[in-house]
């Protein structure tokens, strides 16, 4: 697909069809289209953080920023609806609580059928990664 102005062309995977790619490895940019990762990747980053502990859309925003190194980041109108979507896809549930702040806030947790597609989307992942790097690496003739 011929990429438009100066975005990098956007790369479909097997990991999740339906889902948008929300988040950017740019520095330090803030990305709510799509942007060159593969669709579904935002959803597996959110099911991953959200399998070591429940948290609210605020602490799953900043987690996500943290263990990358602050190289990912999803904006809140990427990160809200791609929650959204899990939880209508049975993969999270949400309950309201108080925050550490006091604040009410809606906490999501990973559901049985959210590890079984976890476990999925990482090994897509995982084959589509490898192969990926496999092309990288040739050497120019």
């Amino acid at each position: 697909m011929p990429s438009r102005g100066n975005s990098p062309p956007q790369v479909h995977s097997p990991c999740s069809p339906k889902a948008q790619v929300l988040v950017s490895v740019t520095e330090d940019i803030k990305v709510s289209k799509p942007s060159g990762l593969v669709q579904g990747t935002l959803d597996m980053l959110l099911l991953k953080i959200l399998a070591l502990e429940p948290m609210n859309g605020f602490a799953v925003s900043q987690r996500l920023k943290q263990v990358s190194g602050n190289v990912l980041q999803a904006s809140e109108g990427s990160l809200y609806p791609a929650l959204h979507k899990l939880e209508q896809e049975g993969w999270i549930t949400a309950q309201w609580r108080t925050s550490e702040r006091g604040r009410r806030a809606k906490y999501y947790s990973l559901t049985r059928l959210g590890r079984r597609q976890l476990e999925k989307e990482a090994d897509s992942w995982s084959r589509l990664s490898t192969a990926i790097s496999r092309v990288i690496k040739l050497k120019q003739a």
